[in-house]
């Protein structure tokens, strides 16, 4: 394939993609979270409790950043601060009832979209879409142990 040829299909699929993810997460409804707050959410959700610096260390962002987005969802009820078990000197971070029942919820909204709209699809469609999703899982290197 041409060099022209394979920029422009990358830009084609950058955009199918990204209006993909666009279309699941308005499935979110009133509920939307920043990228950032939703994986700083599941990753609590994943990991349990973990510290500002932890967090920020862990999304690969400075620890200032971080507070921010922290700030932000313990102003909507999300996480709250707690202090650490064993070190005084540190607050941990925890997901509330709250913000396990909106990441839930969420996550809910957003499968049930794409299950609908993946289902409208003939059946060699879905067969390559579901292919392309494994394609894609080693691209992002996600399938390595």
């Amino acid at each position: 394939m041409p060099r022209k040829t394979i920029e422009i299909a990358v830009i084609d699929f950058t955009q199918a993609v990204g209006l993909l993810m666009r279309r699941v997460r308005a499935a979110a409804g009133s509920h939307e979270l920043s990228l950032t707050e939703a994986a700083v959410m599941a990753r609590l959700a994943r990991d349990g409790p973990a510290t500002t610096a932890d967090l920020a260390r862990a999304e690969g962002m400075k620890p200032q950043s971080m507070g921010t987005t922290i700030a932000a969802l313990e102003e909507m009820g999300m996480v709250e601060r707690k202090s650490h078990p064993t070190d005084g000197r540190q607050v941990n971070i925890e997901l509330t009832a709250r913000g396990a029942a909106v990441r839930d919820s969420t996550r809910e909204a957003k499968r049930t979209w794409l299950a609908q709209a993946v289902s409208r699809l003939d059946e060699q469609d879905r067969e390559t879409l579901f292919r392309a999703g494994e394609i894609i899982k080693r691209l992002a290197g996600t399938d390595r142990p």
